[in-house]
């Protein structure tokens, strides 16, 4: 190859023009790229089989659902109105979430508070907010709510476009998120996979070319924010005990996704964890089956029996009456 052919990457190689495309999206250097003509000469041509489509159900009707919002996002996109920009988020949760989730659970937008959280206090404002519904939850108003821990079983923040700064973005409201503390009295059982922390979801419409794009986006904002990872078990039973630090999953439609390697669904296997400790995430390129994907893992998360019992108090532990009086 000669000398500096990749006059963006700056590559003197085919090797490293790759690994620079690797973490590097096309739309950051597009200003600098240049129309250019070429032939093509084809010399041969090959014929690969017929393949029978997949017959499963579940997939089938999910990759149709991702279809739907991938069109649905592309009309809105083709209007210039601000007032279209909220129409992706709508659209995920009236046509995937509500049509999808188990009733016990409810939808909403707003605030995470626990028992540590004071008046005025900055938080996040969380975009999708699935919690149960047997739980309380506060008005602020405007259609905000305060959703309590303890009632949050995940976090969706649903972007039009993942880029680098949402990202980074989407993972300090996560590490926010797990760092809230869950009021519950000691003792219970749980059947069936409980989450270790509130689980925190990205979904995106549009992406970077390739999900390892997405994944050297992860691993510069945890850098950035100093975020440690925690030790995992070489055992899958183990390492679903274990809240991630932040993310747990990235979704693309069209796409792919990665997963954080504390979910029962791994793709993952205890001898690779074994032989290499230090693996965390499964990156997936694939054009469909993100949603499927999302729907499995919520579905896991919610459908099992969790016998804890919900401490109140500790919300109001400093709350003090002076003038008390004592009846017969």
């Amino acid at each position: 190859m000669r000398k500096r052919r990749n006059s963006i990457s700056k590559a003197k190689s085919y090797k490293e023009i790759g690994e620079f495309w690797d973490t590097h999206d096309l739309d950051d250097y597009w200003e600098q790229t240049r129309p250019v003509e070429f032939e093509i000469d084809i010399q041969s041509e090959a014929v690969y089989p017929h393949k029978k489509k997949d017959s499963l159900l579940l997939k089938n009707h999910f990759d149709a659902v991702e279809n739907q919002l991938l069109a649905t996002s592309q009309v809105s996109a083709n209007s210039g109105h601000t007032l279209h920009k909220g129409t992706p988020r709508e659209a995920f949760i009236k046509t995937f979430l509500k049509k999808h989730l188990s009733e016990k659970l409810e939808i909403g937008t707003g605030e995470i508070i626990d028992c540590n959280s004071t008046s005025g206090q900055k938080r996040n404002q969380i975009d999708v907010v699935i919690y149960k519904r047997e739980y309380p939850k506060l008005d602020f108003g405007g259609g905000i709510s305060g959703f309590l821990a303890e009632s949050v079983v995940a976090t969706i923040e649903v972007k039009s476009k993942l880029t680098e700064s949402e990202i980074k973005k989407a993972v300090n409201t996560a590490q926010t998120v797990k760092r809230l503390n869950q009021s519950f009295l000691g003792g219970g059982w749980s059947r069936g996979w409980e989450p270790p922390a509130i689980l925190n979801f990205v979904v995106a419409y549009q992406g970077p070319a390739k999900m390892k794009t997405v994944h050297a986006w992860i691993t510069r904002a945890y850098k950035s924010e100093s975020i440690q990872y925690p030790v995992l078990e070489p055992s899958g039973s183990q390492r679903v005990k274990v809240a991630s630090p932040a993310l747990d999953a990235i979704f693309v439609l069209g796409k792919g996704f990665i997963l954080f390697d504390n979910l029962p669904l791994s793709f993952i296997t205890d001898q690779q964890r074994k032989t290499q400790p230090d693996l965390r995430w499964t990156i997936t390129e694939i054009s469909h089956g993100s949603l499927l994907m999302l729907f499995l893992i919520l579905s896991q998360a919610i459908v099992g029996t969790w016998n804890r019992v919900f401490d109140p108090y500790r919300y109001v532990s400093g709350f003090q009456i002076d003038n008390l009086t004592y009846m017969p």
